[in-house]
């Protein structure tokens, strides 16, 4: 899956997008969760301190729970909180 990233997870994580590959043992569909320990395990401890504190869209719709399964081909977006006026 692609995995996009905006603003201080762009920093933190030093790529604008990547691709992610996302397997489970059980056979079960992929969630936000997984893609989230995935895109983890691919960057430093920068990336870690700034993801509690983002949100995320899958293929553009807000996820709430990151159990959501993910479809073969979506894209995820990480987005830390903005600051604006």
């Amino acid at each position: 899956m692609q995995v996009r990233y905006f603003a201080g997870a762009r920093a933190a994580a030093g790529v604008r997008e990547e691709t992610v590959r996302l397997t489970r043992q059980d056979g079960a569909a992929p969630t936000v969760s997984d893609a989230i320990a995935a895109a983890l395990n691919q960057h430093d401890e920068k990336l870690a301190t700034v993801l509690p504190a983002c949100s995320f869209l899958l293929d553009g719709v807000a996820v709430r729970d990151r159990g959501t399964p993910i479809p073969g081909d979506a894209t995820l977006d990480v987005l830390p909180p903005f600051a604006g006026g």
